[in-house]
């Protein structure tokens, strides 16, 4: 009996897991430095796991933002939870790499012995795309049904700022154009497939309503329509937003015995300008999204206030 039922939990779990993974939905967030685009991230992240899915927020490179903003002790590769149904980890191209020849090595001293070789380490710093494909490997594992298990419905991608970002996207392909034959081929073909798949990977691109990250968001949407015809979302982040009339801001202008009067004018300014990049948003698509400027100091406040608008 004891073999049998190994045998049957086993397969559960295995068909659990496909089961996951063919629903399990990735979400990238990018923009340019400065506008944002970690916070956006983690109340989507917020709001999805409000809705009942089993949500991971990963954010890429070597140091973590979350640990500062969410005041965390320590922020790692392994998922570390933050909130029900909403856990945090820090993923970088080397830890990837580590994690993927552990799971196909087996033994961790042999997967050291690699890791540690000073050849080898500065041949994984030097590869072109190797990093940007270790990371898109972990990210798209869970649909791919290949490598350790990422059980989660949803992964939300605090992304590279944009030109990073493009070198992100382009790996798998360039990758599989240079080695087309073979296991690394094969993979890179696969993890392709799944970030142009519209039903698994959605864009989420950040900006705020200023001419520079409003054009280089243009720029990156256009990439992303023309390579992978998947229309990305446009979030203008921190939208000012005046609690009284515009006619009421008009008189205070115009008025320069009023002690607001130059203010006013500043915010005359700022309203139009923001009416303008509005209006470029919408010849850029028509899927987008606007977040006001929130005035919040707590962290976990600000995410909650900005899932609940987006």
């Amino acid at each position: 009996m004891a073999p049998h039922n190994a045998l049957r939990n086993a397969y559960i779990s295995h068909v659990r897991h496909t089961l996951r993974s063919m629903k399990q939905q990735i979400h990238f967030v990018t923009g340019k430095g400065g506008v944002g685009k970690s916070v956006v991230a983690a109340a989507l992240a917020l709001k999805f796991s409000r809705s009942g899915k089993k949500v991971l927020l990963v954010e890429l490179g070597d140091q973590s933002f979350y640990e500062d903003f969410f005041t965390l002790s320590k922020v790692g590769f392994s998922p570390i939870q933050l909130r029900p149904n909403l856990a945090l980890a820090l993923w970088s191209g080397e830890s990837c790499l580590r994690e993927y020849a552990r799971y196909l090595i087996k033994i961790e001293s042999l997967t050291r012995l690699f890791f540690d070789n000073a050849v080898m380490r500065a041949f994984i710093s030097v590869a072109p795309g190797l990093s940007e494909l270790a990371i898109l490997g972990k990210i798209t594992s869970g649909l791919r049904n290949h490598g350790p298990p990422l059980p989660y419905d949803c992964i939300v991608i605090d992304t590279f700022a944009t030109g990073h970002f493009k070198a992100l996207l382009e790996a798998p392909k360039g990758m599989s154009q240079a080695v087309q034959f073979g296991p690394m081929g094969e993979q890179s073909r696969q993890i392709d497939r799944c970030i142009r798949d519209k039903q698994a990977s959605h864009y989420h691109i950040v900006t705020l309503p200023e001419e520079l990250p409003i054009k280089e968001a243009a720029e990156l949407q256009a990439d992303i329509k023309a390579e992978f015809n998947i229309d990305a979302e446009l979030i203008l982040n921190k939208i000012l937003t005046v609690p009284v009339s515009g006619q009421v801001v008009k008189e205070i202008a115009l008025d320069k015995k009023d002690n607001l009067n130059e203010f006013a004018i500043y915010l005359q300014y700022q309203i139009q300008r923001q009416i303008e990049m509005k209006e470029t948003a919408q010849k850029i698509t028509t899927d987008f999204k606007c977040i006001p400027l929130i005035f919040e100091t707590d962290p976990w406040k600000l995410i909650e206030e900005m899932a609940g608008k987006i």
